[in-house]
Parts: C-alpha cells; structure tokens; sequence
C-alpha cells in the first residue's frame, strides 16, 4: 500500500487493490484509509505538528467531533493507531452517527484539563452543527469551561472544516484536509494518550 501511494497511485485506487487481493474485510480496509499516507504529504503534515508547550497563550481552535471521538475510543480501550504522517486516528468511524456515551463526559474532561496545563489564551471549540445534539454538548462543553479561561467557548457551526482552515490560531484536529490547510497543529489525543501511558499501534 505504502509502496503504490508514494509512487502516485491515487489512495482510493490502492486500498481497493491491495485489499482485494489480500482479501481484507471492512475494518482492516478501513485501518489502511486511516493510517497510511504518502511520504511527501506525510512530511509536510509531521512538520506543522506542534508540542503542548506552544499553545501558551496562544489561540486554540479545536476540531470538537474529530478531537472528541478519538479521545472516547481511547478511553473505550478501542484500536488508535498512529499514521504515517504522526497523527493519532480511530478507525470506528462513527462521526455522522456520533452519539455520547459513558465516555464522554471523561473525555472532554481531558481535553480541557491538558488544554488548561498548555495554558492558551484563548480556546474555541467548534462542533458540526448537522450531527444531532451538538447544540446540547457545545453548552455542556461551554459550562465545562466557565472556570477554565473568559476566552473560552465552544459553538455549533455548519462549516466547520473551513472555518478551521481561516481559523488565526493553532488548530487541535487529525483531520488531514484541515492539517494541509493550516499552519501549525496539535494532536491532543496524542498527547492525552502518551500522558496516560495508553497503548497506540502502529503498522
């Protein structure tokens, strides 16, 4: 796979080859989408990545579902891997049909406490407005914040893809449109994981 993708071949185009002929199922065809990423992109993305320490009292726009999601299955004990270009992904895909769960709650917890240690001056979580209850968990996150920082807030959005690509600040998402468009990154779940001493594969 990494052998076609670094010569040219379009992604979408390998991962149908390369699983068909190894007959892969579902979920190990969509490890491959996840987690492998030519070299050359890979490269540029790994050289927007940004440690913790660089968020002090700078502006912090956070891709709220994408960050969410894989800090939930890292707590669930589900397969995080870490891609090719350095950034932390799940492979549940889950986002359209996204609903909280037992996780959530301990989740945004530690993204708000490593949040809180970087010490941003101001932080901004954006939710996809399109994904059912995101108004209710943009105000839950919104109270979690009250004693956090007065420059911090969390909203709904319908575009929120490109109002990270405008956004004048650091950017917290894996997302590798989003990544390509912006200039500096933080990969919180990274970061929350290494923290924790949590387990990430690797392929």
């Amino acid at each position: 796979m990494r052998y076609l993708v670094n010569r040219g071949y379009p992604k979408d185009s390998a991962i149908r080859f390369v699983s068909n002929h190894h007959r892969l199922p579902i979920e190990q065809r969509f490890v491959l989408a996840r987690v492998v990423v030519a070299s050359s992109i890979a490269c540029r993305r790994l050289s927007k990545a940004i440690h913790l320490e660089a968020l002090h009292e700078n502006a912090v726009f956070v891709d709220g579902y994408n960050v969410l999601i894989i800090v939930e299955s890292i707590l669930a004990g589900c397969s995080v891997y870490l891609s090719d270009d350095g950034f932390l992904r799940d492979t549940r895909g889950i986002f359209r049909s996204y609903r909280a769960s037992e996780f959530t709650v301990p989740a945004l917890s530690d993204i708000l406490d490593i949040l809180t240690i970087a010490g941003p001056d101001r932080v901004e979580v954006l939710l996809d407005q399109q994904i059912g209850m995101s108004g209710q968990l943009a105000a839950q996150i919104a109270e979690m914040m009250t004693r956090r920082g007065p420059a911090w807030t969390a909203r709904t959005v319908r575009d929120v893809d490109r109002q990270l690509k405008m956004a004048q600040g650091i950017v917290a998402t894996a997302d590798g449109n989003v990544i390509d468009a912006s200039s500096q990154v933080i990969d919180l779940p990274y970061t929350i994981a290494k923290r924790k001493g949590m387990s990430i594969l690797t392929i």
